[in-house]
């Protein structure tokens, strides 16, 4: 007879006792298979390579917290669906309202029952998916700037621009993001995928060269002090006339 399928179930938790506490209490049903990691890092490349079925998301974590990977996870269309349990220290009304309306499915404050822990997993695992998958833009075209994301083009009033395939990726980031201020640690983990060995200054260094190589549709990425980045859209007057 064919076993049923296990779903697998990924804790991020960097305190390794109630992280080995939490497998314990899930896996003993038998139906779940738990993986464990410690950053927020080590879980979006964990989710990018074997999307589980439900993450157990602790929010004090080391390099990037998880407020950060609870967004990055509910921007990318592999992981927009895949139910969030927060598990945080901070009890206040105000991060559970936060967590929820980021996209978590459910918050847990600790310390935590594991029998209500387990319990809220199932909960959620039988729920339908209510998060719908973000459209994935194909071509943007706006003034003098246009970008096709697919054949991988980008020209300037007309003309074409040869971008590297690193300022590309950031370039898109920016344009899908328009109007936004991203960091530098979240283009470093988007386009060069937290490689820990690459600096946010190489950001820095990319966008220059990008400005440069876009004329005068570089000034639509301007630099905002102290936070990162940020793709301005021309408004519909601006760009008729250009």
């Amino acid at each position: 007879m064919t076993k049923p399928a296990r779903t697998k179930v990924l804790i991020v938790e960097d305190e390794p006792d109630i992280a080995g506490l939490m497998k314990h209490a899930l896996e003993r049903s038998g139906d779940l298979d738990v993986e464990i990691v410690g950053t927020g890092a080590a879980a979006l490349k964990s989710v990018m390579e074997d999307p589980p079925g439900l993450v157990l998301l602790d929010l004090n974590l080391p390099f990037i917290d998880g407020i950060e990977v609870c967004r990055l996870l509910r921007g990318r269309a592999v992981s927009a669906a895949i139910p969030i349990i927060m598990v945080s220290a901070r009890s206040g009304e105000s991060e559970r309202i936060s967590g929820l309306e980021l996209g978590a499915d459910d918050y847990v404050t600790k310390p935590f029952s594991l029998r209500e822990l387990v319990a809220r997993v199932r909960a959620v695992l039988r729920r339908p998916s209510q998060v719908a998958v973000p459209e994935r833009i194909t071509a943007y075209k706006r003034g003098s700037l246009t970008i096709d994301f697919d054949a991988v083009s980008v020209t300037v009033s007309g003309a074409s621009v040869k971008l590297t395939k690193r300022e590309f990726e950031l370039l898109c980031f920016l344009v899908e993001n328009r109007n936004r201020v991203i960091s530098r640690d979240r283009l470093l983990e988007r386009v060069w995928g937290f490689d820990r060995q690459v600096e946010t200054r190489s950001v820095d260094v990319h966008v220059g060269r990008l400005r440069g190589k876009l004329g005068s549709a570089g000034r639509q990425i301007e630099t905002v002090i102290g936070m990162g980045y940020r793709f301005v859209e021309e408004p519909e007057s601006a760009a008729a006339l250009d």
